[in-house]
């Protein structure tokens, strides 16, 4: 074995695709060893390191090549396990080739760990951000921004990641193109939410541009916060893939903002607040967020459009406006080439409206639901 060419080694090692016998290949002998390491481009870290920062250094000197790496400590609450601390994370500094780095409920990362990867790892183009308590935004944000090439940004629920602190990213929104944020939020809070950072005199506050951007998630988010939902729309001019889930303060204008820059839009998602509503006379009027107008704006301004979801919050059932009718899929289905639709708590939807789809020539999947939102 030890004779063997190493390009043979190396297409041997590439042909073996699981872990464990990559694992079991490497103790076979010294050469196929080193190969095995040269060649190993991603690794998933979790809860079973008891030397997590000693064990991620080693693991970096030996795999200089990665491209791809996890920790991911999801649901983990037993007190022995050793966390991977801001020390360890600096340890991926000597990954210049890693290109992807997703960080899982990392209890002790803050943003200086953060900001020594962003320093070190110029090739870093894929940052995902889910549930880490102690990273806030700061250098490493704007550090990215400014000098790094993420094309690929993801935070949800960092509590101290806040929405206008993603202003801080300056000119790298130029370069994304997949972008996620999602605030955690409990929907009864959000009724009541506003942005105390909002500054309603500061229009020019998103004075970036995000002409690359194609897929774009936000959930839980304030749409007039100083990231102002509707002046973010305008300049995603090659948005391909949307969804808003639960925005606060969505409204028409957003959707017809969308419609007027977004001409490639292929499939969006829409998870509807109920309706706000305010007392007059005794009586109570319900102002729902998006009306019939939205989609009509939309179907006419997106011609490209596939795949629609609309979902009602479980707030709406029974109330006499939720701002959406029948005549929405309507005009949908006459504009657009619709493969997909997914309906979750439409009650306008009935027996008519099954007759409106049979006249569908493009449709392909449906999907009818009632206010299954577990996902929650």
């Amino acid at each position: 074995m030890e004779d063997l060419p190493e390009v043979l080694l190396a297409e041997i090692v590439q042909r073996i695709t699981r872990t464990s016998d990559l694992n079991s290949l490497s103790l076979v002998s010294k050469s196929l060893c080193e190969v095995e390491a040269n060649q190993r481009a991603a690794i998933r870290l979790g809860c079973s390191l008891f030397s997590a920062t000693e064990t991620l250094s080693s693991l970096c000197s030996r795999f200089s090549n990665l491209s791809k790496m996890e920790i991911n400590y999801t649901g983990e609450t037993l007190s022995f396990f050793s966390y991977i601390d801001d020390s360890g994370l600096s340890c991926l500094a000597n990954c210049k080739k890693l290109m992807s780095l997703t960080l899982n409920s990392v209890p002790s990362i803050t943003s200086r760990g953060l900001l020594s990867v962003a320093i070190g790892c110029n090739s870093l183009s894929a940052l995902h951000l889910i549930d880490c308590k102690k990273i806030s935004s700061g250098e490493w944000l704007e550090y990215l921004g400014w000098n790094g090439s993420l094309e690929e940004l993801v935070v949800r629920n960092c509590n101290r990641i806040r929405q206008p602190d993603l202003l801080k990213f300056g000119p790298g929104w130029m370069k994304l193109w997949k972008f996620e944020f999602e605030s955690k939020v409990e929907i009864d809070d959000m009724l009541g939410f506003n942005d105390p950072l909002y500054d309603v005199h500061n229009p020019s506050a998103c004075d970036f541009l995000c002409d690359n951007l194609k897929d774009l998630r936000l959930v839980h988010i304030q749409a007039r916060s100083e990231l102002r939902l509707c002046l973010l729309l305008e300049k995603c001019k090659a948005l391909e893939k949307l969804c808003l889930k639960y925005v606060v303060s969505l409204t028409d204008n957003d959707m017809i903002a969308l419609s007027h820059s977004c001409n490639n839009l292929k499939s969006i998602s829409l998870w509807l607040m109920p309706p706000q509503y305010v007392a007059d006379d005794n009586d109570f009027l319900y102002i729902p967020s998006v009306t019939d107008h939205s989609l009509q704006v939309l179907a006419l301004g997106c011609p490209m459009l596939q795949s629609v979801e609309l979902t009602f919050h479980e707030g709406t059932f029974y109330l006499p406006d939720i701002g959406l009718t029948l005549e929405c899929v309507r005009i949908l289905i006459q504009s657009c080439q619709i493969r997909v639709l997914v309906l979750n708590g439409a009650d306008f939807f009935d027996d008519e409206g099954m007759m409106v789809l049979s006249s569908s020539p493009f449709l392909e999947t449906l999907e009818l639901a009632v206010n299954d939102q577990s996902g929650d």
